[in-house]
């Protein structure tokens, strides 16, 4: 993981605001687009997040959304930069879930002073999540709170949930709580009242708890304050850790909140002597949660909240035998532990079974409501620094919960952890990869049919990666795509292959080059333009190279790429269409596009020696080329068989191992010279 990684987002910025984020220290995982955010966040191990909605207020706010939940289960930071017309919605971007803001205009020093109190708001926040003794409670999660003038009572949801009474009777009057306590709970609470009045000093009284014979309730009582005020937190009979009354406790549900999640996690995996898994971890998210505030109101969902609280807390807590934690994190999402040894099918069991309960249909106003869940799960043990740990891999398991479709558990084994962090390191890495040139080109020679010469060679990129080796380009720009890096990989390796061609002399001298062009090129208006002007500086000769464009990436607008492709042509450039019939138009392309070559893809390159009916096919396509007056050329190319019906039907060129697998330049004249 990199130093200092620091999530940025940015609609428009991007590049400059990644370059400013790093001279003022930290290295950004820089983004153009909310696709996947939050799980690109979870990967980058940051601390901090920006996002940058200056010019684009709306997408601002719709990926604060997305990412705010993750931000605050993971104890971090959200910045937003706003424009400074939109001052005046400062309170839409709070809401949403940033933790801090600066509107613009602004420079370099101030960015970097907003960057420090986020940072600075990381370590606050993150310091609570250490601390070894939780105090009782400033605000009481099973409590009460009286108000001897108007002798009115306000209960917890957490108290009123083990009283067994509605959400809608928080409040009551004095004598009718009392009778909820029972008979005999009434002289005792009168008389410790008594006493509180007395002496100001804290008190307390103890009945038996309702409807459980020889289990006993403790009520200890404080005064609030000279206006009458009496606050009391309720000692329940299970003097078990899980349920005892500790000051970290949501306001809402009465559940843990997130500081409680965390101290729980990490006093699980401090705990010796005890089996491996040391727990498991359960990550809960009401599936498109926000639709209910939308449609009945926040009174709505804060009771849909408070009604999973209590499922979750029924079945959470009915386990025997298991230390246990529920917490509510942020919003709609929830953390369940359990431990000690919980495997991941029990816990992915146990997930299935509050599915269940949680989906069930339950009335709100008159409103009748149904939730869908996402569920992310993963085990934590001895090998796990601390909580944070735990929580950031059970976080990347909920957020591909949520972006499989149909799939509503995601269960993260060391197997399926392994792959995704692969995924998402790479993403991280690749600027950096850039920056230290660790992006090396190999050349695949492309050779003619008829005489066996080598005539060209095909550019391809290698990353060098420092922990997983070398790296193919298949592997490589499926990382960019991702990151929201393809053009400037794109740019790079073409420049980089550009560069070194033009220094070739000897049997080299007179090769074509032909490098690639990626569907995020062709996308962009300016291509065109940039490209010339960037062959025109390495000074390589312009009649030596073509541009071969990936058929799938001509998809999304077939007129652009056609003036695009055709401007090039104009320029001397001789185009090609890369891995012809991987795509769904391949008759579209031969008709309206402005062609030079037709590669066939591997595939069909090798259906030639296939039945009867592939070598139709092949034969079939190859005709077409020739009847347009394009050159065909074959890949993957692999035996001597291939080659000979190749040749048979009139293919001109082939490149594959056949000849040579993709080269250093080192080794390029050796092959040429042979």
């Amino acid at each position: 993981m990199t130093a200092n990684p620091l999530f940025l987002l940015s609609f428009r910025q991007r590049d400059e605001l990644a370059s400013a984020v790093e001279r003022a220290g930290w290295t950004p995982i820089a983004a153009r687009r909310i696709d996947k955010a939050e799980r690109r966040f979870i990967f980058s191990g940051a601390k901090i997040a920006v996002v940058d909605a200056r010019g684009a207020f709306e997408d601002g706010i719709t990926a604060i959304r997305t990412l705010a939940e993750s931000i605050e289960a993971n104890a971090a930071a959200l910045l937003a930069l706003i424009s400074k017309k939109d001052v005046t919605r400062v309170d839409e971007i709070l809401a949403a879930g940033a933790t801090h803001y600066l509107a613009s205009p602004f420079g370099e020093q101030e960015l970097g002073q907003a960057l420090r109190f986020a940072d600075r708001y990381t370590v606050r926040l993150g310091g609570r999540f250490q601390n070894d003794a939780i105090s009782e409670p400033d605000t009481p999660d099973y409590g009460w709170q009286l108000d001897r003038l108007s002798e009115a009572v306000v209960l917890t949801p957490a108290l009123a949930g083990q009283l067994s009474i509605g959400q809608d009777a928080l409040s009551a009057r004095w004598q009718d709580f009392v009778a909820l306590l029972g008979d005999a709970a009434r002289p005792e609470a009168e008389r410790a009242l008594e006493r509180l009045a007395a002496s100001g000093e804290p008190t307390a009284f103890a009945h038996d708890f309702p409807g459980r014979e020889g289990e006993r309730m403790i009520h200890h009582l404080s005064s609030a304050g000279a206006d009458g005020e009496v606050t009391a937190w309720v000692e329940l009979p299970d003097e078990d850790a899980d349920t005892r009354p500790v000051r970290n406790r949501d306001f809402l549900t009465g559940l843990g909140d997130v500081h409680r999640a965390y101290h729980w996690i990490d006093e699980q995996l401090r705990t010796e002597d005890t089996p491996e898994p040391k727990l498991a971890l359960l990550l809960v998210s009401l599936h498109r949660f926000d639709m209910v505030n939308a449609a009945y109101g926040t009174a709505a969902g804060d009771a849909a909240l408070q009604g999973m609280a209590r499922r979750i807390e029924r079945l959470v807590f009915a386990m025997r035998e298991r230390k246990k934690m529920a917490a509510r994190l942020a919003g709609a999402e929830f953390a369940i532990g359990l431990a000690p040894g919980v495997s991941l099918d029990e816990a992915e069991f146990f997930a299935q079974q509050l599915a269940a309960v949680i989906e069930q249909p339950f009335v709100s106003n008159g409103e009748v409501i149904q939730l869908k869940m996402r569920c992310g799960i993963v085990t934590g043990g001895a090998d796990d620094g601390d909580a944070a740990a735990v929580m950031r891999r059970a976080s990347a398991a909920l957020a591909e919960a949520r972006e499989l479709d149909g799939q509503a558990i995601r269960v993260f084994g060391d197997a399926e952890e392994g792959e995704a962090t692969r995924a998402s390191r790479l993403e991280i890495d690749l600027r950096l990869a850039l920056n230290r040139d660790e992006i090396d080109i190999v050349f695949q020679p492309q050779v003619s049919v008829t005489t066996g010469t080598i005539v060209g060679v095909e550019a391809l990129a290698r990353w060098r990666h420092p922990l997983f080796g070398e790296l193919g380009a298949e592997v490589l720009f499926a990382a960019a795509e991702r990151s929201d890096y393809l053009t400037e990989l794109s740019a790079h390796v073409q420049r980089k292959a550009l560069t070194m061609a033009t220094s070739w002399g000897g049997a080299l001298t007179g090769l074509r080059l032909s490098v690639n062009v990626t569907a995020a090129d062709m996308a962009a208006s300016d291509f065109v333009e940039r490209f010339v002007a960037m062959v025109g500086e390495t000074g390589f000769d312009g009649a030596r190279l073509t541009l071969e464009v990936t058929e799938s990436g001509l998809i999304a607008d077939l007129g652009s790429a056609a003036e695009r492709l055709a401007d090039l042509r104009a320029q001397g450039f001789r185009v090609a269409i890369d891995d012809f019939g991987t795509g769904y138009s391949s008759l579209a392309y031969l008709k309206f596009l402005p062609l030079d070559y037709l590669k066939l893809d591997r595939r069909l390159s090798q259906d030639i020696a296939g039945s009867k009916r592939d070598r139709v096919v092949v034969s079939g396509v190859i005709d077409m080329a020739r009847s347009l007056g394009l050159s065909v050329i074959a890949e993957g190319v692999e035996t001597e068989e291939q080659l000979a019906r190749l040749a048979e039907q009139g293919c001109e060129l082939y490149q594959g191992f056949l000849c040579s697998p993709p080269v250093a330049f080192e080794d390029l004249a050796g092959l040429v010279d042979a």
